[in-house]
C-alpha cells in the first residue's frame, strides 16, 4: 500500500514538473532540437536541474542500508552496449524529434484532452505490444 501511495506522489510531482517546464508542449520540445532553426535552449537548464537534483539525492539515499518502501536496493547490473539498445535509443529520438513528445510528458499531456496526445499514448502502446510479440518470435533482448 505505501509503494502505491509513495509512486502516486512521486508521480504527481513529476507531472507537475513537467508541466511547469514546459515537456508537455511539443513545440517546447521541437524548438529545443532544432539546433540549426529556432533553437530554444530553455530545456537545457531544465535537464540540469533535473540532474543536479537526481546526483545530489542519489548520493545521499544511498548511503541508507535500504530504500524506504523496499528492503533492498534495485540497481540496475547490465553495462554492456546491445544492437537492441542502439536500435531502441535511434527510434526513441526519432519518436521524441518527430512527435515533440517522450512517454513521460505524452502520459501527462493527456489532462489537456487534446487529440495529438491521445493518438501518441495509444501508438506507443501499440509499439509497445508489437514489440512484445515480436521479441517471442525473434528475442529481440539478447
Amino acid at each position: 500500500m505505501k509503494n502505491g501511495v509513495a509512486s502516486l506522489i512521486v508521480g504527481f510531482i513529476f507531472a507537475l514538473g513537467l508541466g511547469i517546464s514546459g515537456m508537455t508542449q511539443p513545440q517546447k520540445v521541437i524548438g529545443f532540437l532544432d539546433i540549426f532553426g529556432n533553437w530554444d535552449p530553455s530545456l537545457m537548464f531544465v535537464m540540469a536541474g533535473a540532474i543536479i537534483v537526481h546526483f545530489v539525492s542519489f548520493k545521499l539515499i544511498r548511503k541508507r542500508q535500504s530504500p524506504l518502501f523496499s528492503s533492498e536496493w534495485h540497481i540496475p547490473t547490465k553495462t554492456e552496449i546491445t544492437p537492441s539498445l542502439i536500435i531502441g535509443s535511434v527510434l526513441f529520438g526519432i519518436g521524441w524529434g518527430l512527435a515533440g513528445l517522450c512517454p513521460g510528458p505524452a502520459v501527462t499531456s493527456l489532462a489537456s484532452l487534446e487529440t495529438k496526445s491521445f493518438v501518441f499514448v495509444i501508438s506507443m502502446v501499440l509499439g509497445m505490444f508489437l514489440f512484445k510479440l515480436v521479441d517471442r518470435k525473434i528475442n529481440l533482448k539478447k
